[in-house]
């Protein structure tokens, strides 16, 4: 069966999945609604100006950001098939105090957290009641991945530095941001997709490195690589994702969704919503699905009981990355990245995703402004197996000024006892 497909897309963020279906003979048109990011995808799929002209010829509309939510429910009340959001999962992760009313709603444990608008009553706050918290801006600006901090002091006197830098320097992008408790222990995720009336099993639990270089030092830049595995059951995802199950049917949502965790000896508490794909979780998981994505992605947006065929073992993700990524610099992109050459050293491009690229005349070149150049992915019976293949493929890349971690993986060595021994796994 081919499907037709439409991907709306604010960045381009999921065009390795749109090319996917394309190589699985389906019929794909992507539109892309940032300027700077028009480029990205040209040579592997078709591009379109417009979206919205193509609405009827698509058999499937797939939104990969949140801010469509809205539109999705529209279309979907029309009787158009659509994977991607709803006005109530977009809230869910663009308003973090919602997200967190919401999953304390059903019963899950959550930490204690403060909204603000002004960094004036945040500052007062933190000095009344000393204590370790974490800044997390809320709106679009979270997606500035490097604003959220992380406090080191027990009385909360560098989160208070923080925020006075912020209210000189990020006032006007920051309009609302949360103030979290913090709390130790073993950062984990769990995510499934959902056909509008129920999850689709079996479910991903997996292991984000956010921090720029290894040992998670330097600037948050949203993913720097993944490892992960698929199972059938978790008390992770019965003790938080599971239990807004009818809260998501109720909003029709169809697509993956994801809550990022910390797990102590104490309890399972949810951080945050990532109420669509994940980038680059979306690159790793096609690494560890067996499934056609064509079908599977029409069957969910059908509401169909779609059939999610995975590996066993593990899958490692790896992003490899070019200046001036994590940060904007139009001056640095053209000095040191714009239209570089990705080259292989071996023909072979398995676990090869593509981020910000292009093809021109059997060349891939970088495209976009970010920097974000590939995802490298691997899999294995076990967790070193799969962190082996992932960096054998990486070394098989060539791009000048790349960089990647070296540690994608790692984590996983201690974390994965510290959860056992909780009964998390």
């Amino acid at each position: 069966m081919t499907v037709k497909f439409l991907f709306v897309s604010i960045e381009a963020l999921s065009i390795d999945l749109a090319w996917q279906l394309q190589k699985e003979r389906h019929h794909v048109k992507f539109f892309t609604q940032s300027q700077s990011e028009k480029d990205v995808g040209d040579g592997f799929v078709e591009k379109v100006d417009a979206w919205e002209p193509f609405k009827d010829w698509a058999n499937v509309i797939v939104f990969d950001d949140i801010g469509f939510g809205h539109i999705a429910d529209k279309l979907r009340a029309e009787g158009r098939f659509v994977v991607g959001g709803s006005a109530y999962t977009d809230k869910l992760e663009n308003d973090r105090e919602f997200g967190q009313e919401e999953l304390k709603s059903v019963g899950v444990n959550t930490l204690s957290s403060w909204n603000f608008a002004s960094f004036d009553e945040a500052i007062e706050f933190v000095r009344k009641n000393p204590d370790r918290y974490v800044i997390k801006p809320s709106g679009r600006a979270q997606n500035e991945k490097e604003l959220l901090f992380v406090g080191q002091e027990e009385d909360g006197k560098d989160v208070v530095q923080v925020l006075e830098h912020y209210r000189r320097n990020w006032s006007h992008k920051i309009r609302v941001f949360q103030v979290q408790k913090y709390a130790s222990g073993v950062e984990v995720a769990v995510g499934a997709f959902f056909n509008g009336k129920d999850f689709v099993y079996p479910i991903n639990v997996n292991f984000e490195h956010k921090r720029l270089f290894p040992n998670d030092i330097g600037p948050s830049t949203g993913e720097m690589g993944t490892s992960m595995y698929w199972t059938k059951s978790s008390p992770l995802f019965e003790n938080t994702l599971l239990k807004a199950k009818e809260k998501l049917a109720a909003s029709k949502y169809v697509g993956y969704i994801d809550i990022n965790c910390i797990a102590n000896n104490k309890s399972i508490y949810p951080l945050e919503w990532t109420s669509r794909f994940g980038y680059p979780t979306i690159c790793i998981q096609m690494e560890g699905v067996t499934s056609e994505w064509g079908i599977f992605l029409s069957d969910l947006a059908q509401g169909k009981d779609a059939q999610l065929k995975t590996k066993k073992g593990y899958q490692v993700g790896v992003v490899v990355a070019i200046p001036p990524f994590p940060f904007e610099d139009e001056k640095a992109f053209r000095k040191y990245s714009e239209d570089a050459t990705i080259l292989f050293k071996k023909s072979n491009l398995n676990g090869v995703h593509i981020g910000e690229v292009k093809l021109v005349e059997s060349y891939w070149h970088i495209a976009g402004r970010s920097g974000y150049a590939l995802v490298i992915t691997g899999s294995g019976a076990s967790m070193q197996e799969a962190i082996n293949a992932a960096y054998q493929s990486v070394r098989n890349v060539m791009i000048p000024n790349m960089f990647y971690r070296d540690d994608i993986g790692q984590r996983w060595f201690k974390d994965v006892d510290m959860l056992l021994s909780w009964g998390y796994l």
